[in-house]
């Protein structure tokens, strides 16, 4: 048995790309898209047609660019098992009302491919605006992922509004405090259990599953094996091919990190407005980080568009 197959016992193995070839040969449950992945398969030749569809049916580039995520959204739905996973453009982040209005068009644009609204899960930033546009969307009916996330506060609330499934990121918080401490940084004593993105998703595993939510917790954004192994056990783990091939090609032993059966119950408290900002306001690495991948995701969306022009002249 390799590490991807020992780990599967433990987690829902979800693969982290908009590159359809990769999903084929991987066959995972669910898959994650973003704007940069997006982006990125987009460039490859073999989509084109993908793209040229869009820009042909599409109204207008706003609405090509709609229609090249749901296209490569429904070609991925061919090769797995459960969910996709669609972003909301992330200029939207910051307000409510837009971001439901954008929702409901990508799930109406899923259902005129045929493709059935349960198998799709909406992406949007964990901001206080999209928590709201999220608790209206599940409402609805609409299956939401809250991304993006990189603190307590924010996977609380999500939780609170009802949001499907979350995605703490590990990543990218080993990256800011790598950073931080520049010279001082110890590799080694930050390094599996110890990372400090890992610690961060425990965390929020344990405080989720205390209180009794049902929102599922999917770690994302990891930068080696190490990472994914140290969260064996969580719901979902959402990983790139390039590490998923690494976890196919090693038989070492995997042994589960995350029991939900050893976490306490805990008291469920309702997190206000002016909690949530004063919180964030008051953990540095979550804002910048929150921040910087709102602006990152916003950049390769237009990006995106500016491909699409080309195609359209």
């Amino acid at each position: 048995m390799n590490q991807l197959q020992a780990l599967s016992q433990y987690t829902t193995i979800v693969a982290d790309t908009g590159d359809i070839d990769s999903i084929a040969k991987i066959h995972p449950q669910d898959a994650t898209t973003n704007p940069s992945l997006i982006l990125k398969a987009a460039k490859n030749s073999a989509y084109k047609k993908l793209l040229l569809r869009a820009v042909q049916e599409g109204k207008d580039i706003e609405d090509a660019a709609d229609r090249v995520l749901v296209n490569f959204g429904t070609e991925i739905l061919k090769y797995v098992r459960g969910r996709v996973s669609t972003e909301v453009d992330a200029r939207l982040s910051f307000d409510t009302d837009k971001t439901v209005e954008k929702a409901r068009k990508l799930i109406s644009l899923y259902k005129e491919a045929g493709v059935d609204p349960d198998r799709v899960l909406i992406k949007i930033a964990a901001t206080w605006e999209g928590v709201q546009a999220a608790k209206i969307l599940q409402a609805e009916g609409i299956h939401c992922n809250l991304t993006l996330i990189f603190s307590l506060v924010q996977a609380e609330i999500a939780s609170q509004a009802g949001a499907t499934l979350i995605s703490p990121f590990v990543g990218r918080i080993y990256d800011w405090h790598k950073k931080n401490a520049g010279a001082d940084w110890d590799e080694r004593a930050n390094k599996g259990t110890q990372d400090p993105g890992v610690k961060s998703v425990k965390l929020i595993f344990e405080r989720l599953k205390g209180v009794g939510s049902k929102t599922e917790i999917m770690g994302a954004s990891f930068r080696n094996k190490e990472q994914i192994l140290a969260l064996a056990g969580c719901d979902l783990l959402t990983i790139s091919p390039a590490l998923i091939s690494e976890l196919e090609n090693c038989s070492a032993p995997v042994e589960q990190r995350i029991f939900k059966e050893a976490v306490p119950s805990l008291k469920c408290e309702e997190i206000s407005h002016a909690d949530f900002l004063f919180t964030m306001c008051a953990d540095k690495m979550a804002t910048e980080k929150l921040n910087e991948g709102i602006c990152a995701f916003v950049a390769d969306t237009l990006k995106l568009k500016e491909l699409l022009l080309t195609l359209q002249a």
